[in-house]
């Protein structure tokens, strides 16, 4: 009975020393942005504006709607996936938890990100001094004759203006300056050079359609009448169905050539 009562009597006086715990879990964060680089995706978004966030999860999927697995956590807004690996899709998501341990639900803007291959300061040779490394294939990530039946763009240099030429199965387009080859996100769907041949423009990135339905971007740094120099990233999966491009009549690649007759292979 003594025991009954002495615990009866710590638990009326602790009544006064209760600690309030919180139990409401921060916003779900906002502003997720993935960005597709070489086997990396990197992932930004918005600090939230509760003063107890004591930091932020990362998920990923192979699915929009499938069981997403943390990779990771952060106090940071932002958060590099070095799991990504090239031709991939990946589907991400952030929360964000309290000091008390409360978690936020997912933040609504589920992204996803395709990472792909890239490379820099490629040199080509004018094909007309150089004609074995003049041309450059993305998908083997080689320089090569320009005249290689897998060749998709090589470099020209003729009465001192410098072109990047591609053949009549092929496509191109200047997107104009930009400060870094990040900047071009996406590959047009028109605008394609009809003359399958661009100025070479220092700071200017192009985007390349190949002949195998794929798309790539270059970024030129340098040019001159010997050699361009250029920044590359090329996307290893297949664009939508809808856009696959048809091969030309007979099978044959011809460009219009900048001051001469029409090349053929």
């Amino acid at each position: 009975m003594r025991a009954i009562i002495l615990l009866f009597s710590v638990l009326l006086l602790g009544c006064s020393d209760w600690i309030e715990v919180d139990g409401t879990p921060p916003a779900p964060p906002r502003g997720l942005r993935a960005l597709a680089l070489d086997n990396t995706v990197e992932l930004t978004w918005l600090p939230n504006t509760e003063p107890d966030v004591a930091g932020y999860r990362v998920w990923v999927s192979g699915r929009l709607n499938g069981r997403y697995e943390m990779i990771g956590k952060t106090t940071g807004t932002d958060f590099i996936d070095y799991g990504a690996r090239n031709g991939g899709t990946y589907y991400y998501g952030v929360t964000a938890y309290d000091f008390d341990g409360n978690e936020s639900d997912m933040s609504p803007d589920v992204v996803y990100a395709i990472p792909r291959p890239e490379g820099y300061d490629v040199r080509l040779s004018n094909y007309r001094t150089d004609p074995n490394n003049a041309g450059y294939e993305f998908s083997s990530y080689s320089i090569g004759p320009y005249n290689d039946d897998h060749t998709d763009v090589f470099f020209e240099s003729f009465n001192g203006r410098h072109y990047l030429n591609v053949w009549n199965d092929t496509d191109i387009q200047d997107m104009g300056y930009t400060r870094s080859l990040d900047e071009i996100r996406v590959a047009p769907s028109s605008g394609w050079a009809p003359s399958r041949s661009v100025e070479a423009i220092v700071g200017h990135t192009y985007v390349v359609w190949t002949w195998d339905d794929h798309y790539a971007k270059i970024r030129v740094t340098a040019v001159s009448a010997s050699q361009v120099r250029f920044d590359w990233a090329y996307q290893t999966v297949k664009s939508n169905p809808n856009l696959k491009r048809t091969p030309p009549a007979g099978g044959r690649r011809t460009i219009a050539q900048n001051g001469a007759s029409a090349l053929q292979r």
